[in-house]
C-alpha cells in the first residue's frame, strides 16, 4: 500500500515506474528524473495553471463522455473519488473496487485511495501526492494526480524506434512533421507556438483536411484555430487549448502541449491500428467473398451438369425403333453429334468441377476455414454416380442402335427376299389357273388328250416343286413378323393372296385331271373303232410320225420359266461382283480403322502409364513441375488430331454398317473413353501441384520439406495409385511417429485425423489431403481471433449504452443515481455505420447482410454481432 500521507517527504509528486518503461526508453523514474520537480511556483504561474486546467479537463472529459458523463471544475469533480475511479476504469478497461456508500469525508477518502491504489499497481510511485489533498480539493495536487494518470496511461506506452514516453512521443513528431516547411519539432512549447506543428501533423495523416500551402507563419492564432476546429470537427479530438493563451504566453506549457499532442498520436495510431485492421479483415473477407463464388460457381456448375445429364439420360434410355434403316441411321447421326459436340464440354466441365471443388477445398484449408459441404445431390461423388448412369445408357444406347440397325438390315434384307420369291411364284402362277380352267380337251383327239395328260404331268411335276417356294414365303412372312417389320400388313396380305391362290390350283389341277382322264377313256374307245384302219394304213402312220418326231427334234423347247432363268444367270454374276467390291471396301475400312486404333489405342495408355509416373515421382521443385506437366498437357492436346481421323473413320465403318473388326482389339467407345481419362488425370495432375504451391506459400514449408512429404507418400502408396487407403495411411503415421495404434486411444486419434484428411468418407487419402495434414500439424495458426481483434479495433472501445443502476452488487453509490458505466467484459458488437465507414462499400454490405443482430445484455440498437460472423467464417471448432 502506498503511504500517501507521507509528510515527511520532500514535496513533489509524479509518477515513477517499478519496472522498465514500453520501447526502451527507460523507466518512468528516469523519465520523471529527466523532469523538472513540478515545484509549488511553477504552479501558481497564472497562465500555465490556467492552460493545465482546460487540456486536463478536457483530456479527462473526452474519456469520460464514453462513460456518459464528464467534469466541470477539476478541483471539486474529483474530491468524492467517484468520477476518478470511473476515468480510471473506463482508460484501462478494468474493474476498480467497489466503491464506498456515504458522503462522509471518511468514504470519499477512501474511495481517493482506492483511486491511487490502482494507480500505484500498474507500477506509478507517487510523492507527496495524498487522498486527503485531492478531497480537499488541492489545485495543485489535483491537476498533478491527474498529469501522473496522463503520463502513465496516455503517454508512457508510446513508443516509436526504440524510444519511449515523452521522447517518442517528441521522435514520432518530428517524424511525421520532417517534410513540413516552417516547422521544427524541437520540444513541447515554443516549437508549438505558431500552430504549424500541429496543422502539419493532421495534413499528414488526413491531408484532405488541411490546405496546408494556404496557411501563414506570421498568423499563429489563426493556425491554432483552424488545427483546433479541424481536430474537434473531423477527428474527435476535443479542444484543450485556447490559441489565445498559447501565443500570449512566452513559453506555454509543456505538460498541455504533451497531453493535447499525445491525442493526436492515439488518434492517428488508432486510426493506423484500424487501418490494419480493416486491411486485415478486408483480405479475410477477400478469400472468404472468393471461396463463396467458388462455392456458388461449383454449385451452378454441378446443377448445370446434373441437369443435362438428367435430360440426357432418358433421351439415351429411349428404345423405341424406328420402321427404317434411314430413320435409325439418322438416330445414329444423332449419337455421333452427341459424342462429338455436345458430350465433350461436358467432360471438360465434369473435369473442372472436380478441379474447382479441389482448389476450393484446399484454399479453405489453408485459411481455417470448415471444408466445403455442397448442397444435398451435388456431390462429386453424386456427379460421378450421375456420369456414370449417363456412360451406362450411352453405352446400352450406341449397342441398342446397332442391333437395331442389324435387325432392320436383316428385315430389308427378309422383305427383299420375300417380294423377290413372291414376285417369281406371282410370274409363274400368271395365266396358270385360266390354263387349267381350258377346257380344250373337249375337242382334242385321244392323242391330243394323252399329249394334254403327259402336259399336265409336267405341270403337276412343276406344281409340287414350287411347293418349296410358296413355303418359303410363308416361313419369310412369319419370320417378318416375328421381327416386328414395319409393313408386315401388306406382306401378310399378299402372303396370305399367295397362298390362297395355291390352294385354287391345287383344286384347279385335281379337276382338270380327273377331266382329261375321263375324256381319255371315251377317245380310247372312239379309238378301237379306228383300229382296223390304223392297222391298215400303219406304214403311212409310221412315216407320219416319224416326220412328226423329225420335226419337234429342229426344236429344243424350253418353258419360259427356263428361259427366264438364263436371263438371270448375268444379273446374279453382276450383284455377286457387286457385293465382292463391297466387301472389299469394308475389309479396306476395317483395316484403315484398325491402323490408326493400333496406334491411337497404345498411346494414350503410355501417356496414362507416364503420368502417373510423373505423379508420383515429381523431380525437381513444383514450379518446374507444372511447366513440365503444362507442356506435357499441351503435347496431348495437340495429338487430337490423330483421334479425329479415328473418328472419321468410325463414321464411315458405321455407315457401312460394319459391326466386327478382327483387325484390332480397340474400339471406337474404348478409344473415347481413354482418351477423356486421359485429359482428365493430366489436368487433375497440374491441379494438384497447384494446390500444393498454394499450401507450400501459404503454410512456409520448404522444397526440402516437400519432397520428404513426397518420398513418405510415395514409401507406402504400394499400387502406385496416387493415394493411401486407411491401413496404408495408418502405417505412414506411425513411421512419422504418430500414436495411432490399435487400443481406443489410438483408433480415437486415427479416426481424428482421417476425419480431416478424408472429409467425404472415400476410404483414400490422397497427396493433396496428405501434405495439407502435415503442414497443418507443423504450421497451423489460428486466425480467428485476429478477425475478432480487428473487428474488436473498428468498433473502438465502445461501452454499453444501456444505463447500469448504482446499487446492487456493481453499486456506485453517488448522487446522480443512474450513471453509464463501462462494462468489465470485451465488446463484441459493431455498427453498420461504423462498418461502412472503416471497409469498401462492397465489403461492409457482405458483413452487413451476414451479421447478426447482436444479443447481449449491452447491445444497442443496430448492434451487430462479428464475434459469431467470425466464428461461422471458421467454423466452431476454430476458436
Amino acid at each position: 500500500m502506498v503511504d500517501y500521507h507521507a509528510a515527511n517527504q520532500s514535496y513533489q509528486y509524479g509518477p515513477s515506474s517499478a519496472g522498465n518503461g514500453a520501447g526502451g526508453g527507460g523507466s518512468m523514474g528516469d523519465y520523471m528524473a529527466q523532469e523538472d520537480d513540478w515545484d509549488r511556483d511553477l504552479l501558481l504561474d497564472p497562465a500555465w495553471e490556467k492552460q493545465q486546467r482546460k487540456t486536463f479537463t478536457a483530456w479527462c472529459n473526452s474519456h469520460l463522455r464514453k462513460a456518459g458523463t464528464q467534469i466541470e471544475n477539476i478541483d471539486e469533480d474529483f474530491r468524492d473519488g467517484l468520477k476518478l475511479m470511473l476515468l480510471l476504469e473506463v482508460i484501462s478497461g478494468e474493474r476498480l473496487p467497489k466503491p464506498e456508500r456515504g458522503k462522509m469525508r471518511v468514504h470519499k477518502i477512501n474511495n481517493v485511495n482506492k483511486a491511487l491504489d490502482f494507480i500505484a499497481s500498474k507500477g506509478v510511485k507517487l510523492v507527496s501526492i495524498g487522498a486527503e489533498e485531492i478531497v480537499d480539493g488541492n489545485a495543485k495536487m489535483t491537476l498533478g494526480m491527474i498529469w501522473t494518470i496522463i503520463l502513465r496511461f496516455a503517454i508512457q506506452d508510446i513508443s516509436v524506434e526504440e524510444t519511449s514516453a515523452k521522447e517518442g512521443l517528441l521522435l514520432w513528431c518530428q517524424r511525421k512533421t520532417a517534410p513540413y516547411k516552417n516547422v521544427n519539432v524541437q520540444n513541447f512549447h515554443i516549437s508549438w507556438k505558431d500552430g504549424l506543428a500541429f496543422n502539419a501533423l493532421i495534413h499528414r495523416h488526413r491531408p484532405e483536411l488541411i490546405e496546408y500551402d494556404k496557411l501563414r507563419k506570421d498568423d499563429p492564432v489563426t493556425n491554432l484555430n483552424n488545427a483546433f476546429e479541424v481536430a474537434e470537427k473531423y477527428l474527435d479530438i476535443p479542444k484543450m487549448l485556447d490559441a489565445e493563451d498559447i501565443v500570449n504566453t512566452a513559453r506555454p506549457d509543456e505538460k498541455a502541449i504533451m497531453t493535447y499532442v499525445s491525442s493526436f498520436y492515439h488518434a492517428f495510431s488508432g486510426a493506423q491500428k484500424a487501418e490494419t485492421a480493416a486491411n486485415r479483415i478486408c483480405k479475410v473477407l477477400a478469400v472468404n467473398q472468393e471461396n463463396e463464388h467458388l462455392m456458388e460457381d461449383y454449385e451452378k456448375l454441378a446443377s448445370d451438369l446434373l441437369e443435362w445429364i438428367r435430360r440426357t439420360i432418358p433421351w439415351l434410355e429411349d428404345r423405341v425403333p424406328q420402321k427404317t434403316i434411314q430413320e435409325m441411321q439418322q438416330k445414329l447421326e444423332d449419337f455421333r453429334d452427341y459424342r462429338r459436340v455436345h458430350k465433350p464440354p461436358k467432360v471438360q466441365e465434369k473435369c473442372q468441377l472436380e478441379i474447382n471443388f479441389n482448389t476450393l477445398q484446399t484454399k479453405l484449408r489453408l485459411s481455417n476455414r470448415p471444408a466445403f459441404m455442397p448442397s444435398e445431390g451435388k456431390m462429386v461423388s453424386d456427379i460421378n454416380n450421375g456420369w456414370q448412369h449417363l456412360e451406362q445408357a450411352e453405352k446400352g444406347y450406341e449397342e441398342w442402335l446397332l442391333n437395331e440397325i442389324r435387325r432392320l438390315e436383316r428385315l430389308d434384307h427378309l422383305a427383299e427376299k420375300f417380294r423377290q420369291k413372291a414376285s417369281i411364284h406371282e410370274a409363274w402362277t400368271d395365266g396358270k389357273e385360266a390354263m387349267l380352267k381350258h377346257r380344250d380337251y373337249e375337242t382334242a383327239t385321244l392323242s391330243d388328250i394323252k399329249a394334254l395328260i403327259r402336259k399336265h404331268e409336267a405341270f403337276e411335276s412343276d406344281l409340287a416343286a414350287h411347293q418349296d417356294r410358296v413355303e418359303q414365303i410363308a416361313a419369310i412372312a412369319q419370320e417378318l413378323n416375328e421381327l416386328d417389320y414395319y409393313d408386315s400388313h401388306n406382306v401378310n396380305t399378299r402372303c396370305q393372296k399367295i397362298c390362297d391362290q395355291w390352294d385354287a390350283l391345287g383344286s384347279l389341277t385335281h379337276s382338270r385331271r380327273e377331266a382329261l382322264e375321263k375324256t381319255e377313256k371315251q377317245l380310247e374307245a372312239i379309238d378301237q373303232l379306228h383300229l382296223e384302219y390304223a392297222k391298215r394304213a400303219a406304214p403311212f402312220n409310221n412315216w407320219m410320225e416319224s416326220a412328226m418326231e423329225d420335226l419337234q427334234d429342229m426344236f429344243i423347247v424350253h418353258t419360259i420359266e427356263e428361259i427366264e432363268v438364263q436371263q438371270l444367270v448375268p444379273k446374279r454374276d453382276h450383284a455377286l461382283l457387286e457385293e465382292q467390291s463391297k466387301q472389299q471396301s469394308n475389309e479396306h475400312l476395317r483395316r484403315q480403322f484398325a491402323s490408326q486404333a493400333n496406334v491411337v489405342g497404345p498411346w494414350i495408355q503410355t501417356k496414362m502409364e507416364e503420368i502417373g509416373r510423373i505423379s508420383i515421382e515429381m523431380n525437381g521443385t513444383l514450379e518446374d513441375q507444372l511447366s513440365h506437366l503444362k507442356q506435357y498437357e499441351r503435347s496431348i492436346v495437340d495429338y487430337k488430331p490423330n483421334l479425329d481421323l479415328l473418328e472419321q473413320q468410325h463414321q464411315l465403318i458405321q455407315e457401312a454398317l460394319i459391326f466386327d473388326n478382327k483387325h484390332t482389339n480397340y474400339t471406337m467407345e474404348h478409344i473415347r473413353v481413354g482418351w477423356e481419362q486421359l485429359l482428365t488425370t493430366i489436368a487433375r495432375t497440374i491441379n494438384e501441384v497447384e494446390n500444393q504451391i498454394l499450401t507450400r506459400d501459404a503454410k512456409g514449408i520448404s522444397q526440402e520439406q516437400m519432397q520428404e512429404f513426397r518420398a513418405s507418400f510415395n514409401h507406402f502408396d504400394k499400387d502406385h495409385g496416387g493415394a493411401l487407403g486407411p491401413e496404408e495411411f495408418k502405417a505412414c503415421l506411425i513411421s512419422l511417429g504418430y500414436d495411432v495404434e490399435n487400443d481406443r486411444q489410438g483408433e480415437a486419434e486415427f479416426n481424428r485425423i482421417m476425419s480431416l484428411v478424408d472429409p467425404n468418407h472415400s476410404g483414400l487419402v490422397t497427396f493433396q489431403a496428405f501434405i495439407d495434414f502435415m503442414s497443418r500439424e507443423t504450421t497451423d495458426t489460428d486466425t480467428a481471433d485476429q478477425v475478432i481483434a480487428s473487428f474488436k479495433v473498428l468498433a473502438g472501445d465502445k461501452v454499453s449504452e444501456t444505463p447500469t443502476r448504482l446499487m446492487g452488487a456493481d453499486e456506485r453509490a453517488c448522487g446522480w443515481g443512474w450513471l453509464r458505466v463501462p462494462p468489465c467484459w470485451p465488446q463484441n458488437f459493431i455498427t453498420a455505420e461504423e462498418l461502412r465507414r472503416e471497409l469498401p462499400p462492397d465489403q461492409a454490405e457482405y458483413c452487413i447482410a451476414r451479421m447478426a443482430p447482436y444479443q447481449g445484455p449491452d447491445a444497442v440498437p443496430g448492434a451487430l454481432d462479428y464475434k459469431s460472423f467470425s466464428t461461422a467464417l471458421y467454423g466452431e471448432s476454430d476458436l
